[in-house]
């Protein structure tokens, strides 16, 4: 890769490989311009035209001599293969500079060929594209999950109302007949948003209710009558 002199990456570089979960170490030439005080390093991959950054992994003084080293925790990445590089980015400088490409890995004998042979431009340098794997388990977060069911199957609905439903059953069946009683069942669910509502709500429950149990007894009582003048 093209890298520029300041600074000069030195470590790690092809043949390289680190365990994810154990020290992943970077070392450089340092800076003698005083324009990369700093300095932010990236965990890339990709071709050399278009790399992805996967995650910054740290800020330093890239002009101390004797602070030229870095060290974090490796990551989890996908797949196992010579296909990681670092970038060096200063905000006081228009420059980038590179590493050569290394391997992060579960085990030291679980490496995988890069999956490209040559670069974009024809270059005879070994690439491919890699991702970090987040939480290692791959479990999304509760929160992540309640968001998802609700978006999904929308919010949770109560099989208790607040305000108790009103609910009335009336039976009533002409005189000797043989068919089957009617039942009349009236639900009257009030959930109003106020208390004063409530009560709007539930009074006009009750006259439909009323209003409903007598045209139900005036049926009844004509039946009657019409049983009576037949006999």
């Amino acid at each position: 890769m093209n890298a520029r002199a300041d600074p000069n990456p030195t470590n790690p570089g092809p043949g390289d490989v680190f365990i994810q979960g154990q020290p992943c170490t970077i070392a450089w030439d340092a800076d003698s311009t005083g324009l990369w005080r700093n300095m932010t390093i990236e965990l890339m991959t990709g071709d050399n035209f278009n790399m992805v950054d996967l995650t910054t992994v740290g800020t330093v003084d890239g002009t101390d001599p004797t602070k030229n080293t870095f060290s974090y925790t490796c990551p989890q990445v996908s797949p196992h293969s010579p296909i990681y590089f670092y970038q060096f980015t200063s905000s006081g400088s228009t420059g980038k500079t590179w590493t050569g490409r290394f391997t992060i890995t579960d085990t030291p004998t679980n490496i995988v060929p890069p999956t490209e042979s040559t670069q974009p431009d024809g270059s005879n340098i070994p690439w491919g594209t890699g991702s970090l794997i987040v939480g290692g388990s791959s479990i999304l977060p509760q929160s992540t999950l309640s968001a998802i069911s609700t978006a999904l199957v929308g919010p949770p609905v109560s099989s208790t109302p607040s305000s108790s439903p009103a609910s009335i059953s009336a039976s009533g069946s002409g005189a000797g007949s043989s068919s089957t009683p009617s039942v009349v069942v009236v639900t009257a669910t009030a959930t109003p948003s106020t208390a004063s509502g409530q009560g709007t709500n539930g009074a006009m429950a009750m006259v439909s209710v009323s209003n409903l149990l007598w045209q139900t007894a005036l049926a009844l009582g004509v039946s009657a009558v019409g049983f009576t003048v037949m006999f």
